[in-house]
């Protein structure tokens, strides 16, 4: 069921990796891009969790937010 949900935003990515991000300057401060994050995280917690991975790292690549290798988690931690 999380990929089903998550697979029309992949696409939307991959949309944006082909048709847009070629033409743009390449500005991501981190490794992998956040591009290729936003397609794990889906991939890997899928649309909420991987969602929200996503904006966060989506948000702190500006010039005064981390950089560096950032991989996607393997597990979320839960709040008890």
């Amino acid at each position: 069921m999380k990929k089903i949900l998550s697979y029309p935003f992949i696409l939307l990515v991959r949309f944006y990796q082909t048709a847009i991000s070629p033409f743009t300057p390449a500005t991501c401060r981190y490794s992998p891009t956040c591009s290729h994050y936003t397609i794990e995280a889906l991939q890997k917690h899928g649309l909420f969790s991987g969602g929200w991975l996503a904006l966060k790292r989506i948000f702190s690549c500006h010039p005064w937010g981390g950089s560096g290798y950032d991989p996607v988690p393997e597990k979320l931690n839960k709040r008890k």
